[in-house]
């Protein structure tokens, strides 16, 4: 049986509004009894409409925010950044790749200081073992050394968003959040993405949390997935039952809307292999 590297148990995330002269502070929950694991290797995917509270699940997986209630486990560790400030070493076995590679780098950071920029803050590494580190990453996503000493505006939004992987990748994380990381791509620079996704996941043995609205990507990559509605999840299993034989009516609803195909039309649309 494959280890269960995160482990999430009845998760809550609770936002207090500001009253009014008439009305007063309210409370909305913006996620409601979130529970499920993640094991060692594979891709747990999280699927549903904007608003459902899917971006604010991956802040508090990757120690952005903290839970109001519930309990999160990471290599086995209880964490609670609200009670107990994370460590370095805890913050590396999380990382986040987000959906607009320009918007996350900085654009006055030249691509070499962006990827080293990790290890300065978590390790104690000298600047030429950085520097070193950070060649080879780039090496690893498809870019070349010269890149090193370039701005992100130089790049495409494809060899951006291979930026913000090999950044993600410079701490050696156990677990990628990938929040919509090739909903902002044309469909062939999509398809180079996912392949290289694929790649580094058996390189370095990762588990990745995949966020997307995109339900024929998702069905390319996903070993499981999470449905989530209004901040809960309503349906969660394997790709096979939530493809062939979903049980929830908001998860039929989606696959509804969905252009039916199969694994390998997909791959084709994708152009992978």
């Amino acid at each position: 049986m494959s280890e269960v590297i995160l482990k999430a148990d009845s998760l809550y995330r609770d936002y207090i509004t500001s009253g009014g002269l008439f009305k007063p502070a309210d409370v909305v929950h913006a996620l409601k009894d979130i529970s499920f694991d993640v094991k060692k290797g594979e891709t747990l995917a999280v699927v549903g409409e904007s608003g459902c509270g899917k971006s604010t699940l991956a802040r508090i997986l990757t120690l952005i925010d903290a839970q109001t209630s519930g309990a999160l486990q990471i290599q086995g560790e209880d964490i609670n950044i609200k009670t107990h400030k994370p460590t370095a070493d805890l913050r590396k076995h999380v990382q986040i790749v987000f959906q607009n590679p320009y918007g996350s780098l900085n654009p006055r950071q030249k691509v070499g200081d962006v990827l080293e920029e990790p290890l300065v803050i978590n390790t104690k590494m000298g600047a030429a073992e950085r520097r070193e580190l950070a060649m080879a990453m780039l090496e690893k996503v498809g870019l070349e050394p010269v890149h090193y000493g370039r701005y992100p505006h130089m790049f495409s939004g494809g060899q951006r968003q291979r930026i913000a992987i090999a950044r993600a990748l410079m701490l050696r994380p156990k677990i990628l959040v990938l929040d919509e990381p090739v909903s902002a791509l044309d469909l062939s620079v999509q398809a180079q993405i996912l392949n290289l996704l694929a790649d580094i996941q058996d390189e370095f043995d990762l588990s990745y949390i995949f966020i997307s609205h995109d339900l024929s990507v998702v069905k390319y990559i996903a070993d499981r997935v999470m449905v989530m509605y209004f901040g809960e999840i309503v349906e969660q299993n394997t790709r096979e039952e939530i493809f062939n034989n979903p049980q929830h009516e908001y998860t039929k609803t989606l696959l509804a809307a969905t252009p039916k195909a199969s694994v390998d039309s997909i791959k084709q649309r994708l152009g992978v292999s």
